[in-house]
């Protein structure tokens, strides 16, 4: 560490033009002047790592684990044998089989001990191996600084196996101080508290720059709080709008000693590409849009099930709206346009009943170039080309298109949306400047994060937590490797301090830029209590209830709670966290979410499971009155103690219903289940229509059906979400996985005169294999595409369905309770017409229902059924007000017997019946 008066001499030396702040905890360590050079120029060095001291043997498995600060245990090794501890502060350790370790400086012998049991618990997917104690006084956190190797040896101290160890546990229990130290760039005018979480750091330096590209005016050192593990400095005068970045000396397993610049992990902004971190004050008037102290804001919903959500990616929004000035295309300013064709688009959703739009990832992103990224120009080509998509991929990796799942810095706006990505102002006013424009057209703002994995780990440039803290933030196999279960680098919600930054930057979120919702991608990947530690922290910043919704999947290392109670599907009852239900969404597309080959034409509800063959797909009645029952579960919460009679005649709870192996219901409370059958991910509904539905399928069937799937989210108790553009017959031109297909596969047209179905095969990496059968469906796009009337129809559809959804609070019930007592479906058992799902609710003296009671039938069937329900008989029923003068007028031909309970239900209908 270097100290002020080495400040001071660096100053001098370096000639300096600003002075330099004192800084406010003095340390005892001093560098001479030639350390002080060597971080002036690290600071401006064209790489960002420099080594050193190497480490003589890279090998760098870490089979070993730290169950506290004082405990290790070695899984799968045998109790015999004197275990030694060996420590390098240089990193010159070395353990061949048979020799003495050398490159030591220190080591100590460790003694068999007990698993402490909040350890053991902790821990409990470890194998068997024998539990080692440090004895008293040990300098682990001093060690902890250097290399350390576990070590196996004979009697006369001989290696007999040796491994590193994996850390996080001592880390966390060592410095449970840091949990509430300062971190982050606190900015005011009159100064700058920098502080970092480094406790396996050597030396930690500040770099600060007057620019995001010009060179370093000043270095700081910054001094290391022991109980904390955290380095903190304190910078004098107004240094807002500076850039800095941190210089850390630490020891990184398999490689030596290394000296890494780094972006700061709580960064707010930065500048382009993420080269430097930015100083702001968040509160600073400078970085408001105009109004945005007093901006409008819709208020708090009263309930999770309150909420209809649309998901858009910021640059499918108005990349393609010739509405928008070509400068604000595809970024934060193209919101800001209101009398743009996708402005008006979005203010007509929420006067029908939209609440909340979800953003796809906006935080800062390792993928889009922020500076010089490419447009690809896609010349016209037959329907089923090739040509399309070997354009589009040729610059994938350069182009301005990704979905944004590569998270860089977790707390700062991406700046491929920003008009300037060099100033890191910019990027924070504009990014307000689009939240202030939606919340002014009464729509609630979402933000879809990604805390389970980072793009990158280890010594990669595009690694900031774990060339900072290295082996901490990211879930290490038995060997000591990172996880990549969802696709990337797994992060370790599970330990301390990476919660802490989950928790803080949903926080700063809330609080800083007014984000009311959050999607939490592959949540099931987190620890139930970090969730509830995030909706605390949330809740408290925003002053507000901030809703938390996410993907519950259950898989990889972490399934069945194998190392923590998870933020799971079946293991979120209670919380008031939302998962996503998978349950009806196969059961109405059919199939699954991932199918390839022939299983891409296997039929669902919807599509036409043994009621309209397709030819590629046997199915039976059996099957298609099971997948009625799914839908069923899915229009009653998923919940798990909900009673249906079933399709064999029983009446059992939806946990007893089977859904391919596991529970059909499983959510305790409707508020924690969100409803869905097209989202970004997998190919768009209109997509799995032309996969699935028989060819020769009128147009006007087709717009039909994606209304039955979007009538199943709206009127399915629990939170609703619809993928942008739904509503329009969006199609991706049967792309199942566009992440990185640029504009061209992911347009949407605000103004309905296209679909883009039909516009090249899709992209070939994750589409190829499947291409002799999506070939001929693209090559007869012109008898499947849209006309404008047939979107017209769906987009004007979609709205009466919100508007019926708002019409009465019976479509949104608060409890299980409630849905058990007000819902009933009829037609329902093995005698049942498997082809209409009708839906009964009791609205009888229950505050909002507006109605006495409501009746929905919803015929999937290219033929008019009829239906009798003989407990309707004898009611008052008449279609509801939003559809006597709806956009489908085929709704008024349906017929309904008061004498008998009869309905006749026009084909491909979605019909409710009120009583007022």
């Amino acid at each position: 560490m270097i100290d002020v008066v080495t400040a001071v001499v660096m100053a001098a030396v370096l000639a300096a033009t600003v002075p330099l702040p004192a800084l406010a905890h003095p340390s005892s360590a001093r560098a001479d002047a030639a350390d002080a050079a060597a971080l002036r120029a690290a600071c401006d060095a064209p790489g960002w790592a420099k080594t050193l001291h190497a480490a003589p043997h890279a090998a760098a498995d870490a089979r070993a684990y730290a169950l506290d600060g004082r405990h290790l245990q070695w899984p799968d090794a045998p109790a015999q044998g004197r275990y030694r501890l060996h420590h390098s502060a240089d990193a010159q350790l070395q353990a061949r089989p048979g020799q003495a370790v050398s490159g030591a400086d220190d080591s100590i012998t460790l003694s068999l001990a007990k698993a402490p049991a909040a350890a053991a618990a902790r821990l409990a997917f470890l194998a068997p191996g024998p539990v080692l104690s440090l004895p008293d006084g040990a300098p682990l956190a001093r060690w902890l600084r250097g290399q350390l190797l576990l070590a196996r040896e004979d009697a006369q101290g001989r290696v007999l196996d040796a491994t590193h160890v994996q850390w996080p546990g001592a880390l966390d229990d060592l410095h449970r101080a840091a949990l509430e130290a300062p971190l982050g760039a606190e900015v005011t005018a009159a100064s700058t508290q920098l502080g970092v979480w480094a406790p396996t750091a050597r030396q930690v330096a500040a770099c600060l720059h007057d620019t995001g590209a010009g060179a370093s005016r000043e270095v700081y050192t910054l001094r290391r709080d022991d109980a904390s593990g955290t380095w903190s400095a304190t910078l004098r005068g107004d240094q807002r709008g500076r850039y800095y970045t941190y210089l850390v000396d630490v020891y990184v397993p398999g490689v030596g000693v290394v000296r890494n610049r780094v972006t700061d992990p709580y960064s707010v902004s930065l500048t382009t590409d993420s080269r430097r971190s930015y100083l702001a004050d968040l509160a600073d008037p400078a970085l408001a849009p105009p109004g945005w102290s007093d901006a409008p804001r819709p208020r708090p919903l009263a309930a999770a099930t309150d909420m209809s959500i649309y998901e858009l990616h910021v640059r499918d929004f108005s990349r393609d709206d010739p509405t928008v000035p070509a400068a604000d295309r595809g970024r934060y300013r193209a919101f800001t346009h209101a009398g743009s064709a996708g402005m008006r688009h979005l203010r007509k959703l929420a006067r029908a009943g939209l609440t909340d739009v979800h953003l796809l990832p906006v935080f800062d992103i390792a993928t889009i170039p922020e500076a010089g990224c490419a447009t690809p120009r896609v010349p016209a080509a037959a329907p089923d080309s090739a040509s399309q998509q070997a354009l589009v991929m040729a610059q994938a990796a350069h182009d301005c298109f990704n979905w944004g799942y590569d998270p860089y810095h977790y707390s700062a706006p991406e700046g491929s949306y920003a008009s300037d990505a060099a100033d890191g102002a910019v990027r924070i006013r504009e990014f307000r400047a689009m939240v202030a424009a939606l919340h002014a057209s009464g729509l609630r703002v979402g933000m879809d994060v990604v805390y389970n994995h980072t793009t990158v780990a280890g010594q990669q440039a595009r690694s900031v937590l774990d060339r900072i803290v290295p082996g901490y933030y990211h879930r290490l196999d038995a060997k000591g490797v990172v996880e990549r279960s969802t696709c990337c680098d797994n992060t370790a919600t599970e330990h301390a301090m990476m919660a802490r930054l989950m928790a803080d930057s949903v926080a700063l979120w809330a609080a800083h830029h007014r984000i009311d919702s959050f999607r939490f991608d592959l949540m099931g990947h987190q620890p139930r209590a970090a969730m509830e530690q995030v909706q605390r922290r949330a809740d408290a910043a925003a002053g507000r209830h901030v809703d938390l919704i996410g993907e519950g999947w259950n898989f990889g290392e972490v399934a069945d709670g194998r190392r923590f109670v998870q933020a799971s599907q079946r293991s979120l009852g209670g919380s008031g966290i939302g998962t996503f239900s998978d349950r009806m969404r196969d059961a109405a597309r059919g199939g699954g979410c991932c199918d390839s080959g022939a299983a891409l034409q296997a039929q669902g509800w919807l599509t036409g499971l043994h009621y309209a063959p397709n030819g590629h797909a046997d199915a039976t009645r059996s099957a298609l009155l099971a997948g009625a029952d799914l839908v069923r579960a899915g229009l009653a919460g998923t919940l798990r103690d909900y009673p249906l009679q079933t399709a064999t005649g029983d009446v059992r709870p939806l946990s007893q219903l089977d859904y391919k192996g596991q529970p059909a219901g499983y959510a305790t409370q409707p508020g924690e289940v969100v409803n869905y059958v097209e989202n970004h991910d997998n190919p768009t509904l209109f997509d799995i229509g032309v996969l699935k539905l028989p060819r020769d399928t009128p147009r006007e069937d087709r717009a039909r059906v994606q209304l039955l799937g979007a009538a199943l989210v709206a009127f399915s108790q629990g939170i609703a979400y619809f993928h942008a553009g739904m509503d329009l017959l969006r199609s991706k031109s049967l792309d199942r996985n566009s992440f990185d297909s640029g504009d061209w596969f992911n347009r949407i047209d605000w103004e309905g005169r296209d679909n883009f179905f039909g516009t090249g095969l899709p992209p070939a990496a994750d589409n190829g294999k499947d291409w002799d059968l999506l070939r001929p469906a693209l090559a007869d796009a012109a008898a499947i595409r849209p006309t404008p009337a047939d979107i017209a129809f769906m987009r004007d559809g979609f709205r009466d369905l919100l508007r019926i959804r708002r019409s009465s609070s019976l479509f949104r019930l608060r409890s299980a309770a409630e849905v058990e007592a007000l819902l009933r479906f009829g037609n329902t058992g093995p005698a049942q017409n498997p082809v209409v799902i009708a839906g009964h609710l009791d609205g009888a003296g229950y505050p909002g229902a507006n109605f006495r009671e409501v009746l929905y039938l919803l015929n999937v069937s290219p033929q008019a059924q009829s239906l009798v329900l003989p407990e309707e008989k004898d009611k008052r029923y008449v279609l509801h007000p939003v559809l006597r003068g709806g956009a489908d007028t085929r709704v008024r031909e349906t017929k309904y017997d008061a004498t008998n309970g009869k309905f006749v239900v026009p084909a491909r209908a979605v019909v409710v019946y009120v009583v007022e």
